[in-house]
């Protein structure tokens, strides 16, 4: 039986094109990496380069291209993104897995087709194929039939047969083009790129692009020898999994995170257009347009709110182009490139695909002290710690760090990517020969400040509070200490002062004596500030404030005028309390005599008494009226030195 396989060896003749190798490699920490290939291309041949489908669109948005050879670079072509069963939907035929010969023949009737046969070549258009099933007498055959130029049908057995041709060029080409596209379809992972050229003959070509890569990472030995500086040693990890190896590349390494993002180039994109008609033929024509251009202002919309091109691309094209001054003591080149830092290995570097490599980028001597570190959090003991000071010109990329102290191991620590020229606390294991406790301590608030506008009272208040730290030092040795102490932003910081600030912390450094203790009392300020209604404040609290110190003469004479009035007012409303109070024993001694009046009537021979609780009514109700009268004018009093308060109020302003 004649199978996919059989026709795939007959027709197949693809044209090969030429693979450059990976000759330079730079790895970012934001997750790409720029990879330049290089090498000679022949007369006639395509240059290409094969990449993963995902990384399509880093490789369109950073390729470039340079070639010599006295030709130019005309045009890229690469593997689209559409499926495979979009891609072969157009030819005129259909291969499916194991199809046999005839199945493919059969789609193709009409076609002139030419066989070379043992003793003949025969040639015609095809009527048809088809597998004939086996007998007792003869296996399964593949069979066609051919409508020969002398107008004879002849079935022919394509076993027979030491070639088949399909006469026709264009059918040809198409079968070709088909075969090709299967074969690029095969890994579904692999996108090719090819670069076409004017040149005629051999050209040396050269492309660079950034992909997506695995971020480097560092690791660090922290040496603290006897007798001299601390040593510090520097390993770059770095994974290939680019799928294939990179043999002698030259390699860079970038510390610092420069912008990068994905921007979707690869996937096609269709725009939805509109449908314009005629007015007289759709009356709704207009309105399709209108939607069409609210479409293009929101399209044109997006565009302006594109990300830019990150501003670093530039120095990172530069970083695989420019020399620099050999470091100390190890193979690799250093410089600066803006906020980015670059490691170059001197020599070429071969890390085989799905491999990792160590590679040591800095052995250097390092300014680092001693000491220890704390903070509440840690409990009652300080952590064992280190100052790096970076004062080898180069930045150090942050990664772990393993501490060795005297050859032996200390511990672990994190650093943070450090500048050249700056410095950093570590810390790598507890310190069991130190205690720290403490305390906290209140004082009262006080007024620092008073206002007043527009009837308000301000006061500005301050609340110190006092933290101390009671440190134990057990070793027979001395140490240095630093005590983090949290920055609160409600807070103003009085003593002491700190020898070092970061954002969220105060550090004082602390000198611990052999088997001794040490105490450190930090004092802070909180301010705040009290509004209130100057007419609500009693007498009381305004002669407080009259006797702050804070307060200046004029306004403390400004306080007073008010406390005054409201002294005079306060006098008044006890005036008028008392006269309310005796006027209502007046009613209550009346509401008496008049029961005992009334139980007299009752009685005979009691006229004599009656005259007389009635000449205490009158003399009562005389009381009563000039009680009365005077609770007016107290009322009066009142209300106009309520209008004296308010105006003095409303004036006062310090």
């Amino acid at each position: 039986m004649h199978r996919l396989i059989l026709l795939s060896a007959v027709f197949a003749c693809l044209a090969q094109a030429a693979d450059l190798p990976v000759k330079r490699v730079v790895l970012y920490k934001n997750g790409v990496g720029y990879f330049e290939r290089a090498g000679e291309v022949k007369s006639g041949e395509t240059a290409r380069l094969e990449f993963k489908a995902s990384e399509m669109n880093d490789v369109l948005k950073s390729l470039t291209i340079n070639e010599a050879g006295g030709g130019a670079v005309r045009g890229l072509r690469y593997d689209s993104s559409e499926p495979l069963e979009v891609r072969l939907k157009d030819f005129p035929f259909k291969l499916a897995p194991q199809q046999p010969l005839t199945d493919l023949l059969d789609q193709l009737r009409g076609a002139r087709l030419e066989l070379k046969l043992a003793a003949e070549t025969a040639a015609g258009a095809i009527v048809g194929a088809r597998m004939a099933a086996a007998t007792e007498q003869r296996s399964e055959q593949a069979l066609v039939v051919l409508l020969t130029d002398a107008g004879d049908l002849r079935t022919f057995d394509l076993a027979a047969a030491s070639a088949i041709r399909l006469v026709d060029p264009q059918l040809q080409a198409q079968l070709k083009d088909y075969l090709g596209t299967v074969s690029q379809a095969r890994s579904r992972e692999k996108r090719g790129v090819y670069v076409d050229s004017t040149a005629s003959g051999a050209r040396q070509l050269v492309a660079s692009y950034m992909v997506p890569t695995p971020v480097w990472k560092s690791s660090y030995r922290l040496i603290f020898r006897e007798g001299g500086e601390p040593l510090l040693e520097g390993w770059a990890i770095v994974d290939n999994t680019s799928g294939e190896d990179w043999r002698n590349v030259e390699l860079a390494l970038v510390s610092g995170r420069p912008t990068s993002f994905i921007s979707q180039l690869y996937e096609p994109r269709y725009r939805q257009r509109p449908t314009a008609e005629l007015p007289e033929d759709a009356a709704q024509g207009p309105v399709i347009h209108e939607g069409a251009i609210a479409r293009a202002v929101g399209s044109m919309r997006k565009a302006a709110l594109a990300p830019p091109p990150p501003a670093p691309a530039k120095a990172m094209m530069e970083s695989v182009r420019a020399d620099a001054a050999s470091s100390i003591a190890v193979t690799t080149q250093t410089r600066e490139l803006g906020e980015l830092f670059e490691y170059r290995f001197s020599t070429p570097v071969t890390v085989r695909k799905g491999e990792s490599a160590m590679l040591p980028f800095v052995q250097q001597k390092l300014g680092a002290r001693k000491l220890l570190i704390y903070a509440e959090s840690y409990g009652d003991n300080p952590m064992s710690a280190a100052e790096l000071a970076n004062g080898t010109g180069k930045t150090l990329d942050g990664g772990p760090i393993t501490v060795f102290d005297g050859n032996a191991y200390a511990g672990e620590a994190l650093m943070e990517t450090l500048k050249t020229g700056d410095k950093r606390l570590i810390s790598y294991a507890t310190d069991l020969g130190t205690r720290i406790t403490t305390n906290f301590d209140s004082t009262s608030d006080m007024v620092r400040e008073i206002k007043c506008r527009r009837g308000t009272l301000i006061t500005r208040n301050s609340l110190q509070e006092t933290k101390t730290y009671t440190i134990r030092n057990v070793d027979q040795k001395a140490k240095t200490l630093v005590i983090e102490h949290p920055v609160r932003s409600d807070y103003r910081l009085i003593s002491p002062k700190p020898s070092e600030t970061t954002s969220s912390q105060y550090r004082f450094e602390v000198r611990l004596p052999p088997a001794g203790s040490e105490k450190l009392a930090v004092a802070e300020e909180r301010l705040f500030e009290l509004s209130y209604a100057v007419g609500n404040l009693t007498p009381d609290d305004l002669l407080i404030y009259t006797r702050n110190k804070t307060l200046g003469s004029a306004a403390r004479a400004q306080l007073e005028q008010i406390l005054q009035k409201k002294n005079q007012i306060a006098e008044n409303d006890g005036a008028i309390s008392r006269a309310e109070g005796a006027a209502a024993e007046v009613v209550r001694d009346q509401q008496r005599i008049r029961q005992n009046i009334d139980s007299l009537n009752r009685v005979s021979g009691q006229q004599e008494q009656v005259q007389k609780y009635a000449l205490e009514l009158a003399r009562q109700e005389a009381q009563l009226a000039s009680l009365r009268d005077g609770l007016n004018e107290l009322r009066k009093k009142k209300a106009a030195l309520a209008a004296e308060l308010n105006a003095l109020i409303l004036k006062v302003e310090f």
